[in-house]
């Protein structure tokens, strides 16, 4: 759990360059977003398994919400209010008749964020100076897990002589580049992915997450989420999630514990998601899209984020022990109502660790033989198609700085969601695909590579990988749904080398490492159990055939859970 302390240190470590950074962003927002007046609501961030996520898509399915920005989340508690009255406007200028579940829908949202949607209905308003709610949001889960997570930590062959998208700009990376990196951390659970870093353990598991929220007038809000577990050999009690948040619209700066998503993905994210544990951080970003003339006239609806923050330390004791620090930018434009494109970076930057010089050229840019960095960069796009009840096709694409400032050896997120299978848009069915490059996560100057208290904080699947997935869902209402999914995922496609008995990289006597594959289902019943609370009964089974790459290793795990819901 992070101290006022521990806060107080990592803001003052941060290295000049950062601060920097932080100070000239800070002054660019503030002088775009000041060119007009903005009424800025400050609120607390919506958590990402939150079902309000999936209740704004089904109004977009509908074709009632076509300002949603989704590229960057989470959603705060105000964009969600502002999108909600949005679909709310249009739903009584619709000419034809819509469905009845979006009624529904907009009452469920208004009642989920009471205090939000008042004020956006009235700006006027005054908010008392000094709220709070003590129980904003409360979840209490059980989970019962029969198996173990599969180890990502196994030695991966990298080509050389690649090109950017394997045909720009020559060999970027020669042929003598190649060579054996290694792939680390865990999955953390089997059955349960994008879980801040949450792992439960063989047997009986119990977890309570309870949120508390408060707001000084409209311009600064907190929020506190202390988290008690319970697994079969210990019990924690940690802070989840925590933070304060000053400002709120175009401009907002936060600082605390939080998650973040970077991408349009549902399942995965190739640069940031809630795989990991959350982030001490300091954060300035727009929760809502700029209310700026010329940037609306030029590029749409535009949101932003930029995250430092500092790792934990990874082989303490040992001579490769790195502390790096971390910075994470995201900018998401939506200049069409069927059309979001957006770039992102992240960055383990220095830290504890390293020896030796470095040169300009190489801490700029990242891919040299001396830097000490480790970059990932990529671009994503999402295309909405009204006449196909605004199915949804999106993808997400990310290389590493492995030549100079060329975000080589690619990986890919890629999609489809139809959020309205027939005209009532109870049904809804989603594809996904992911396909993580031998080098994707892994760095020679960072032993453990891109991980976070032993996870990744990009796709959960991790690095030389490939996954696909599908989900079906109906809703009998808005809180009484039923949801089926299925994904199969490969490793070792490519990248495979000899291995010795302790999983070390052999190529002399070593064996050939095999392909895994993993087959997996699960089924969940959500329904209202009592007022604001819901519950949800699931269960998941998975086989894996050569387990950890080992030829003819076969594990089968299942995982049922079920949880109360809050307000959550």
């Amino acid at each position: 759990m992070t101290t006022i302390k521990e806060m107080e240190n990592m803001l003052t470590s941060l290295k000049l360059p950062d601060i920097r950074l932080c100070m000239l962003s800070s002054l660019i927002v503030t002088m775009l977003v000041c060119v007009e007046p903005v009424y800025a609501l400050s609120s607390a961030n919506i958590p990402l398994n939150s079902p309000l996520y999936g209740y704004l898509d089904k109004l977009a399915g509908m074709g009632l919400i076509t300002s949603d920005v989704k590229g960057l989340r989470p959603y705060s508690k105000a964009e969600a209010a502002r999108l909600v009255l949005e679909a709310q406007k249009n739903l009584a200028l619709q000419d034809a008749a819509a469905p009845a579940f979006a009624g529904e829908l907009i009452k469920n949202i208004r009642e989920s964020i009471p205090r939000e949607v008042s004020l956006r209905e009235t700006p006027d308003k005054k908010p008392r100076f000094i709220d709070y709610n003590p129980v904003s949001s409360l979840q209490l889960r059980y989970v019962y897990l029969d198996g173990v997570p599969r180890d990502y930590n196994r030695p991966v062959f990298i080509r050389g002589g690649q090109s950017a998208f394997g045909f720009i700009g020559g060999t970027l990376r020669p042929e003598s580049d190649a060579g054996v990196l290694n792939e680390s951390g865990t999955e953390g659970t089997p059955l349960v992915e994008n879980n801040n870093g949450i792992i439960y353990k063989r047997g009986n598991n119990v977890e309570m997450r309870l949120s508390a929220e408060g707001y000084i007038s409209d311009k600064v809000s907190a929020l506190l989420e202390p988290m008690l577990q319970y697994s079969p050999d210990d019990t924690r009690f940690l802070l989840n999630r925590g933070y304060i948040k000053l400002g709120g619209g175009g401009l907002e700066l936060e600082a605390g514990r939080d998650e973040n998503w970077f991408g349009p993905g549902y399942r995965g994210a190739l640069t940031l998601s809630s795989n990991a544990k959350n982030f001490d951080q300091v954060k300035l970003s727009s929760p809502e899209p700029l209310d700026v003339a010329w940037v609306k006239r030029w590029l749409g609806d535009v949101k932003y984020a930029l995250i430092v923050s500092q790792f934990n330390e990874t082989d303490a004791g040992t001579p490769e022990r790195r502390r790096p620090y971390f910075v994470g930018v995201k900018l998401a434009a939506k200049p069409y109502s069927w059309f979001e494109y957006g770039i992102n970076f992240v960055r383990q930057q220095g830290g504890p660790g390293f020896t030796g010089s470095t040169t300009f050229k190489d801490e700029i840019f990242g891919g040299g033989y001396t830097n000490h960095n480790n970059s990932i960069a990529g671009l994503d796009m999402r295309f909405r198609i009204p006449w196909l009840r605004n199915t949804e096709v999106y993808g997400e694409y990310a290389g590493e700085d492995s030549a100079s400032f060329w975000p080589i050896v690619e990986s890919y997120v890629a999609g489809i969601y139809a959020p309205c299978l027939t005209a009532a848009c109870r049904d809804d069915l989603r594809f996904e695909f992911f396909w993580g490059n031998p080098m994707l996560y892994t760095d020679f100057k960072f032993p453990r590579g891109y991980t976070y208290e032993n996870m990744s904080p990009g796709h959960s699947q991790g690095g030389a990988a490939q996954d696909f997935f599908v989900r079906y869902s109906h809703s009998f209402s808005v809180r009484n749904r039923v949801a089926l999914e299925y994904f199969h995922t490969d490793r070792g496609q490519e990248g495979r080398v000899r291995v010795n008995n302790l999983g070390q990289y052999d190529p002399i006597n070593g064996v050939m490492q095999a392909m895994e594959h993993k087959d997996a289902g699960r089924i969940s019943w959500t329904l209202p159990i009592h007022g604001d609370v819901d519950g949800q009964l699931l269960y998941g089974v998975e086989k894996i055939s050569n387990l950890n790459l080992v030829e003819g290793a076969v594990r089968t795990n299942q995982l049922v859970s079920f949880e109360l819901r809050y307000r959550y």
